[in-house]
């Protein structure tokens, strides 16, 4: 099964999350198939916290692949804020 899911990269105590369309048999980090936007929950200033290519997603989910439940939390923030 395809899903859309957080991936986590930064450093320690500074998470920054990749969206990513990936295999559910990978591991969280691990091979991906496609990034369609990132998360960071530890955005100041002029930073940008959430980019998601709506477009992207609606094709995956379109096509089968099931979002998880903080992908599609962040999803609609994205699509408010468009």
């Amino acid at each position: 099964m395809v899903v859309i899911r957080l991936s986590r990269g930064g450093a320690k105590k500074r998470p920054f999350f990749n969206i990513v369309v990936a295999d559910s048999k990978e591991r969280r980090d691990g091979r991906f198939i496609e990034r369609v936007g990132f998360y960071n929950p530890m955005a100041a200033g002029a930073e940008q916290p959430l980019r998601v290519s709506l477009d992207r997603v609606t094709h995956w989910a379109g096509v089968g692949a099931q979002l998880s439940p903080t992908v599609a939390r962040l999803v609609d923030q994205a699509k408010k804020a468009a």
